[in-house]
């Protein structure tokens, strides 16, 4: 199974290049049965990453823009009713699908975010009194665009916090740009290279998340991941200074994230055990948005990935 998820790995690397982390995360988020946040510009490739994974993945995809004058319903569905028989049918939205887009997703406001909050958490969808259960095979990636700022609504702590992960991702370089122009040529010269072999089953898929759940995490390491996640919330038992810079600290959820992350990324790497460097290596992007930082960071220009390597550096290893 290990080599299957390897191949899919590069095939997707190889279709989205110069996004490495990206690629990386959005199969870190697949094992470890989450939703990823990505910010970063656009143009960035982050609709073609997911729509090339769903591909892949033989899985149902749906794009969803969104506005400002979206609605709920939008999102979930609705019931209309027929004059024929006189009753009323639920037409699904289009957040049953199985690998789902949620694009710009601050653009809207409190009332959409809430009805897609329903489904991240709950896997299922309440319209009109009926509860409807959404796909087993259910990944939610949002995006959202740190250039504009007007017309934008901040994502509520609550929402942000069933996000497996947020990742920030910039410019690719010069030779990936360069990469970027010869596929971007080839696609429109060989339609046929753009075409997409799935790879993976979802049966394959459920088996691979089983196997990265039995990865054996020792209890040193496990015990210094809690105290990882711990010291966001008393980070006054290694320095004064950065207890006046976080006002609230990451929840159990963001230690649930991180376990399942470092067994994923281990997982992936060939190993059958966790290590140090694999909770490191998703400190930030399991934090970053977990955080709330106090009034003092924010008048001196701190930001939460300073705030996260203080307690890397503050944290004994195990």
């Amino acid at each position: 199974m290990l080599k299957e998820f390897q191949a899919l790995e590069a095939e997707l690397g190889r279709r989205v290049i110069g996004q490495s982390g990206l690629v990386q995360r959005l199969l870190v988020v697949l094992l470890a049965d989450g939703h990823l946040l990505v910010e970063g510009a656009p143009g960035l490739a982050k609709t073609r990453a997911v729509k090339t994974l769903a591909g892949l993945l033989d899985a149902a995809f749906q794009r969803i823009q969104f506005t400002p004058d979206l609605l709920p319903a939008d999102i979930t569905g609705s019931e209309i009713y027929r004059p024929e028989t006189g009753d009323f049918e639920f037409l699904p939205g289009p957040v049953f699908n199985q690998l789902i887009l949620a694009d710009e997703i601050n653009r809207s406001p409190a009332k959409v975010q809430s009805a897609l909050l329903e489904a991240m958490a709950e896997r299922q969808v309440s319209v009109a009194g009926q509860t409807y259960a959404l796909p087993r095979l259910f990944m939610v990636m949002a995006t959202q665009n740190p250039i504009e700022q007007e017309g934008t609504y901040r994502l509520p702590e609550a929402q942000l916090d069933r996000f497996l992960l947020q990742l920030n991702i910039d410019w690719p370089d010069a030779r990936s740009e360069n990469a970027i122009l010869e596929l971007a040529r080839d696609e429109v010269l060989h339609p046929s290279h753009a075409e997409l072999e799935p790879q993976l089953t979802e049966l394959q898929v459920s088996t691979a998340r089983e196997q990265v759940m039995r990865i054996h995490m020792s209890e040193p390491v496990q015990e210094y991941l809690v105290q990882l996640v711990l010291s966001t919330r008393r980070p006054q038992a290694y320095n004064e200074e950065l207890a006046n810079l976080i006002q609230y600290g990451a929840s159990p959820r963001a230690t649930i994230a991180l376990d399942r992350c470092a067994r994923a990324r281990a997982w992936l790497l060939g190993r059958d055990y966790v290590t140090p460097d694999d909770i490191q290596a998703y400190a930030h992007d399991c934090l970053r948005h977990r955080l709330v930082l106090s009034f003092a960071a924010e008048a001196r220009g701190i930001d939460v990935d300073w705030i996260i390597d203080q307690l890397l550096d503050l944290v004994p290893v195990a």
